[in-house]
């Protein structure tokens, strides 16, 4: 028998040709119908990483934490604060501290079951839990901070429930902590009145709005992000003319958040973030790693929990945008130009520690992002009609990072060199020494509220991004 006999016909190349391909297309639809919308990871279309609704409060057996938060800012002022206003309030903030040690530890079993309730008890929890170490007075004994039993206990175990972080974090002064201006219309930054305020000032208000409207803004991405991932493939001329387009509305809405960052100038009072503000945020390792932080009395190991406090680096939106735009922070890639040697001085693995501190269901959502197999930086790099709106894209982000430096520098690193004025402090030379030997950016680096070295990481972050870039022409 000839040889060439048993070789396949024409027609059965063509069958097998088209037998393969019908292959791969239904492949392909089997991975896309097992993807897991947003809505499994409490991810909403309309209100993003929001809530549809305001979270309700905690049923009666747990009423005591829901009235101790509501009292604590009449009650309660800075334990390092030394004006008359603060004096005026220690009796009642002492009585307040001493009636949270006598609380019994709540079993938080019968929460378990609702999401919204856990999330609400982690409010509360985490809020009273700053309130109680900041309004403690200043220790003259370099020892760790007790965390007492009943607030401890509770708050680690919805802490683990919610899988995010048993401490005050992003989710607890924006996601979650406003309630409806008008219940009969929809959320929205209208409609949103923010209800637990450490300072009670405006400028802290403002704070969270500021926040929460960037957050708001960066809920286009996150569709389209999504259709992305979604379409049917991305070879063809009308799936790539949609990418180019989406990424061009990608640049357009990072900008608006530039934007958005910007107008915190106008509406936040620097010194009284640094001074009124900033110090209620601060976690167990604000002051740096040799700190002897905090101790969760009840909590074996607790030396092992992530305490660090809320930061803008737990921002879910932020950080989908990076895994979408293929940011890489631990320099694992080689891309030009080379990290300085402050970037490799600082901290890689923040980001990820920083998504130990949001909503589990939110992490999880990173983590499918990250597992898609569709870079579209990758896509890019393949397709010259692309390369040019990823590289906007990307610098847009370049952009908002270069003016995230200069918002730090004003509202941290300038005010880490001031002393507190009149509204933020006391007239009494003595006070105003204390605080500016303890703040001064003469003992050592300026951190952020989750002990970072603040400088570093910004310029850390703002490099990694440059270096997404796929031309040398920006």
């Amino acid at each position: 028998m000839n040889v060439i006999d048993l070789l396949p016909s024409p027609h059965q190349y063509f069958s097998l040709a088209v037998s393969l391909l019908q292959s791969t297309v239904a492949n392909n639809r089997r991975a896309l119908d097992k993807r897991r919308s947003p809505v499994d990871f409490d991810v909403d279309v309309n209100t993003g990483f929001f809530p549809r609704q305001p979270l309700p409060h905690l049923p009666p057996a747990f009423s005591v934490w829901e009235v101790a938060l509501a009292d604590a800012s009449e009650k309660l002022s800075l334990g390092e604060d030394d004006s008359e206003a603060a004096i005026a309030k220690r009796a009642t903030g002492e009585l307040w501290r001493s009636e949270v040690l006598s609380w019994p530890v709540i079993d938080t079993e019968p929460l378990h079951s609702n999401l919204r309730l856990l999330q609400r008890a982690h409010l509360v929890l985490a809020w009273l839990v700053h309130y109680y170490v900041h309004s403690a007075p200043p220790s003259t004994v370099d020892t760790p901070f007790v965390v007492p039993k009943s607030l401890a206990v509770p708050l680690v175990a919805v802490s683990r429930q919610l899988g995010i972080a048993p401490v005050l974090t992003f989710a607890d002064t924006v996601l979650w902590n406003w309630e409806l201006v008008d219940a009969s219309l929809p959320v929205s930054l209208d409609n949103m009145h923010f209800v637990n305020l450490f300072s009670g000032t405006e400028d802290e208000r403002n704070f969270y709005a500021t926040s929460a409207k960037a957050e708001f803004r960066g809920i286009e991405m996150l569709r389209i992000i999504d259709e992305y991932n979604n379409l049917p493939n991305l070879s063809d001329l009308t799936s790539i003319s949609k990418v180019a387009r989406d990424l061009g509305r990608l640049a357009v809405i990072i900008n608006d958040i530039s934007d958005i960052i910007q107008g915190v100038r106008a509406v936040v009072d620097p010194h009284v973030f640094y001074w009124d503000l900033r110090p209620w945020f601060e976690g167990s390792d604000a002051k740096g790693p040799e700190a002897p932080g905090w101790v969760y009395e009840g909590v074996p190991n607790s030396e092992k929990l992530d305490l660090s406090g809320p930061s803008a680096g737990q921002s879910s939106v932020m950080h989908a945008l990076d895994i979408f735009l293929d940011v890489d922070h631990k320099l694992r890639q080689r891309r030009y130009p080379a990290p300085s040697d402050g970037n490799k001085r600082a901290d890689h693995g923040f980001m990820d520690r920083m998504r130990r501190y949001m909503p589990g269901k939110h992490r999880e959502y990173l983590s499918a992002l990250a597992a898609t197999p569709r870079s579209i930086r990758d896509l890019a790099q393949q397709t010259p009609a692309l390369r040019e709106p990823y590289d906007g894209a990307v610098m847009a982000l370049k952009k908002l990072r270069d003016l995230h430096m200069r918002i730090a520098c004003l509202y941290v690193v300038t005010m880490s060199r001031s002393i507190p004025d009149a509204r933020a402090g006391c007239p009494v030379a003595s006070m105003m020494d204390r605080l500016q030997s303890a703040r001064a950016s003469g003992n050592g680096p300026t951190r952020g509220t989750g002990g970072n070295e603040l400088a570093l990481l910004l310029k850390a972050g703002r490099d990694a991004t440059r270096r997404a870039v796929l031309k040398d022409n920006y």
